[in-house]
This record gives structure tokens, C-alpha cells and sequence, in this order.
């Protein structure tokens, strides 16, 4: 069961207060973990068809392509609190932003095999860091968790806009038609925020452990779940944009470059939704009309580039982007609203992002599975109901103002 929300939750222990310059560069570099939280998947997506005429990869190949890093999320998000706890948060969060560079870097070989275990091991250090950064948000910056939500989340969608757009044109421009160069390219950023983040997370001491908050099991709370389904439904929409959106939009005839800068500019508009999402999500009482509006939004705006011409598409784009934005933002801030203490943050975060993103797996591979049954994206439509519908189910559910209430473990 979840506890009515209290006037003041139980904190867990914090490390003494930082400088300001401290803070300033913790929180910068927090930002800049989370833009690297995207471009494995935004980049992939819009040379898909490239990489299948390349490799003859079939459509349920791609499919699973596609598919592997959210079940990487899902997997690899369980273990992380209990990482956290024996080596530290910033150094696992190091080890997550290694994992990352090196799957990324390692997608430029071109050969099929590395492509997947490669895309596998970029998506197990992306899903530590999903699960760490709202921890380490409620831990270091507990009067300011709505705006540093918002600031990372922002982040998040600027490295999936920015991967979205810019992999064509590097690809043409840069990398003389090489789709595997581009794709390693984008381990670039990552590694540059490994080098800031190394002092510091290096610097760091995991605490002992009878010092450490520890939170109960959260496998029982009816609201946790709710928060993981709201997090795993609008995943599940938001991975069958970034896989399947640029393919759809050139299977109707756009060229590849244009069907790139459409799903970018949706995921560009995102940035401004993300950044004032949780503020205003924490100022209204509750938050179950946000998020069923914004199942609808994200549901209308699908619908269209499927049906609806083409002429419509960059309306589209921005109605789609204000609806995902939002839908990702408020996902994010209700791990950290539904939580008493950074522990609990941590334990749902880690099965939010953990159950959630498996969740959100089943979306893209049902998409690329239709697709490859039936020859038209058409048949995604009944799929996308159904996810919007259940997705506006739970965040009812999880935008009633209670709080979780984790079981104390034995």
C-alpha cells in the first residue's frame, strides 16, 4: 500500500554541503552525462535502411536492433542501486559513461555481430546512469530537484535531437557514406564528459555501510507500479518514434535527410516541454490531468504522420514533441514527487527504469514486427491506442499525490 504524501519526508544521509563551485560543476556535469543518455538510439534510427542494405539485415533483425538497448535498460537498471551502494554513485556512474563510450566506439567496425553486442553494452552503461542521475538529483540538490530535473531531462532530449539530426549529414558530409564512422562518431561526447567526470568521481568515497539509507522492497506498492507502467508505456511510444518515425516518414516518400529533421525537431521541441514540465508539475496538486493530456497529445500526433498528409508533418512534429517531452519529464519527476528519501528515489528509479523499459521494449519490436507482416506501418495504429490507453491509465494512477512506501527488508 502508499502513504498519503506528508508535509515533510525523511531524508536520507548527505554528505557534508559542497562549495558553490562544487555545485556548479556537479550539476554541469550531471547535464552532461544525461545528453549522452540518447545518441545510441537516435542515431541508429535514421540509417537504419542503410545498415539493412549494407549487412542484409531483415526487418525482424532490425526490429530487434532496435529493441536490444530498451531491453538493455530494463535488465541492467536492477542492479544498479546495489552498484551504487558498494562502489559509490559517481564511481558506477564513471563505469556507466565507460560502458557507453566503449559501445559506442565500437559500432564502427560495421561488422553485424558487433553492432549488436556493441549496441548491448552501450545500452547497460546508459541504463546505470538512467537509474543513478535522479538519485544523485534528490541527494545533492534537494530544494532544487524540480529545475535539475528539468535541466537533465532536457539534456537527455538534446542528445536524442541532436543525434537524430546530425548523423545524415555527417554520414554524407563528413564520413564520405560510411554509416558505421557516423555511428562511432557519436562516442565523441562521451568521451570528453568522461574526462570531467573522472576527478570527481574518483575524488568520491563510497560511504560505509551502516552509514548508507537503505530502502525497502517496492514490489508490493501498487503506486510504484503505476509509476513503472507510466514510465514503461510513454517509453514504449517514445523508442517506436525514434526507431520507426524516419523509416515511416521516407516509406511515404519523404528523402532520408527531411525525415531526419522531422523527428528531430519533434524531440527539439521537446527540450522546451522537458525544462518546464516538472516545474509546473510540482506546483499543482496532483498530476494525473498532465499526464493523461499528454497520452492524448502523443496519441493524435502518431495517428497523423500515419494517416493525415504529409503536408501537416512539421505541425506534427512540434505537437508530438510537446506531448513526449512532457510525457518523459513527468515520468522522471514522479520518481523522484512518489519517493520519501534519495534511497527510496533509487529503488524506484531502479524499477521504474529496470520494469519500465522492458516494458517499453515490447513497442518498437511489436512495430517492426507489423511492419514486416504487413508491409505498411498502417497496422501500428491499433498498437499505439492501446499503449496511449494504458499509458493514460497508469499516470492517473501514479499523479495522485502519495507516496510510496517501501517494505522493510529482513
Amino acid at each position: 500500500m502508499s502513504s498519503p504524501l506528508p508535509t515533510s519526508a525523511a531524508t536520507a544521509h548527505l554528505p557534508s554541503s559542497p562549495t558553490l563551485a562544487r555545485q556548479v560543476l556537479l550539476g554541469a556535469s550531471l547535464i552532461l552525462i544525461a545528453f549522452n543518455l540518447r545518441p545510441v538510439f537516435g542515431s541508429i534510427s535514421v540509417v537504419l535502411p542503410e545498415v539493412m542494405r549494407d549487412t542484409g539485415m531483415g526487418p525482424t533483425a532490425a526490429s530487434l536492433l532496435t529493441t536490444l538497448p530498451l531491453l538493455c535498460l530494463g535488465i541492467f537498471a536492477v542492479p544498479a542501486p546495489a552498484l551504487s551502494r558498494r562502489f559509490g554513485p559517481e564511481r558506477t556512474l564513471f563505469g556507466a559513461l565507460l560502458l557507453i563510450c566503449i559501445g559506442t566506439l565500437l559500432r564502427g567496425t560495421g561488422n553485424l555481430p558487433l553492432l549488436f553486442a556493441s549496441t548491448a553494452l552501450a545500452g547497460a552503461g546508459i541504463a546505470v546512469g538512467n537509474v543513478l542521475l535522479p538519485g544523485l538529483v534528490k541527494r545533492d540538490f534537494p530544494t532544487h530537484a524540480a529545475m535539475m530535473t528539468g535541466f537533465y531531462t532536457l539534456a537527455v532530449c538534446a542528445g536524442a535531437s541532436g543525434s537524430t539530426a546530425f548523423t545524415v549529414p555527417l554520414e554524407r558530409h563528413v564520413f564520405h557514406g560510411s554509416w558505421a564512422l557516423t555511428l562511432a562518431a557519436w562516442a565523441l561526447p562521451a568521451a570528453l564528459v568522461l574526462l570531467l567526470w573522472a576527478p570527481q568521481a574518483l575524488a568520491a568515497k563510497p560511504l560505509p555501510a551502516h552509514a548508507q539509507a537503505r530502502s525497502g522492497s517496492l514490489w508490493h506498492d501498487s503506486l510504484a507500479w503505476q509509476v513503472t507502467g507510466f514510465m514503461g508505456l510513454q517509453s514504449a511510444l517514445a523508442y517506436i518514434v525514434l526507431g520507426w518515425l524516419a523509416p515511416m516518414l521516407r516509406e511515404r516518400g519523404l528523402d532520408g535527410a527531411e525525415a531526419g529533421y522531422v523527428v528531430a525537431l519533434s524531440i527539439l521541441v521537446q527540450l522546451a516541454t522537458c525544462l518546464v514540465t516538472p516545474s509546473i508539475a510540482a506546483r499543482c496538486r496532483d498530476q494525473r490531468a498532465i499526464a493523461v493530456g499528454l497520452a492524448a497529445i502523443i496519441l493524435v500526433s502518431m495517428l497523423a504522420f500515419i494517416f493525415a498528409p504529409l503536408s501537416g508533418r512539421w505541425l506534427w512534429a512540434v505537437l508530438l514533441g510537446c506531448g513526449q517531452g512532457g510525457a518523459f519529464a513527468l515520468a522522471l519527476s514522479l520518481i523522484v514527487m512518489r519517493s520519501p528519501d534519495s534511497a527510496a528515489t533509487a529503488q524506484l528509479s531502479a524499477m521504474a527504469q529496470g520494469g519500465g523499459y522492458v516494458l517499453a521494449s515490447g513497442g518498437p519490436l511489436l512495430a517492426g514486427l507489423l511492419r514486416g507482416w504487413t508491409g505498411s506501418f498502417e497496422s501500428s495504429a491499433l498498437l499505439l491506442v492501446v499503449l496511449a490507453s494504458a499509458m493514460a491509465w497508469c499516470g492517473w494512477g501514479a499523479g495522485r499525490r502519495l507516496l510510496v512506501k517501501p517494505r522493510p527488508e529482513a
